[in-house]
């Protein structure tokens, strides 16, 4: 057998919500699904660095959402909301077309050490600053252990060291019930681009039940 499948995937609508909400009709279902992959996009690329945990987009009507939830709002937001007036103006700009209005959110995450998306940043901006992957990989591990979280595992896989030949190191603590639905589990993945080559890194943390 050896299907994967991604951990947050599996459990909608269960224990984890879609990231998108809004309905379009046949016609118009592809124009609205790649103005919303661009979105991602650009503020993936925008934001880097600013432990965004999760970008949620909404569209009712003519008027888009989009709800950023991030350990360091004032990065996002700017002196006197300067920074996310100019970030709502340049999206309008390039994706959206007239007669369409845009709100942007921002709310702060109160753990971050328990958000798989902002570990992976933490642990890929190490690997790129030259940092030895197990000592990223462990003080990761320890911070999430210290939040409260009942088990990790995080996966790094490539030329680790700058070795000859690619490989996988796993390390991990507590339990990890993929199988289990009800189980919270947050999955992030993501490249660090090293002077060697690209370092895949994989992130699992499992907070508990939900009944």
């Amino acid at each position: 057998m050896g299907q994967k499948v991604n951990p947050k995937i599996f459990r909608i609508p269960l224990v984890q919500e879609w990231q998108s909400k809004w309905f379009a009709k046949l016609k118009d279902f592809r124009k609205f699904l790649k103005i919303d992959l661009l979105i991602r996009k650009f503020l993936e690329k925008k934001l880097k660095g600013s432990a965004v945990e999760s970008i949620d987009i909404e569209r009712d009507g003519f008027s888009w959402r989009i709800i950023i939830r991030t350990a360091k709002p004032g990065m996002i937001i700017g002196r006197g909301g300067v920074d996310i007036e100019n970030l709502k103006k340049e999206i309008e700009k390039r994706f959206l077309g007239k007669g369409m209005s845009l709100e942007i959110q921002v709310y702060e995450t109160t753990s971050p050490h328990l958000s798989a998306k902002i570990v992976l940043e933490n642990i890929i901006s190490d690997l790129e600053k030259r940092v030895p992957f197990r000592k990223a990989a462990k003080k990761a591990l320890e911070q999430i252990k210290r939040a409260g979280a009942k088990g990790a595992k995080i996966i790094v896989k490539g030329r680790l060291d700058g070795v000859e030949i690619a490989r996988a190191e796993t390390f991990s603590f507590g339990r990890m019930p993929l199988q289990t639905i009800r189980s919270q589990v947050d999955y992030a993945r993501g490249t660090a681009f090293t002077l060697y080559g690209c370092i895949g890194v994989k992130v699992w943390i499992y907070k508990g039940d939900i009944f």
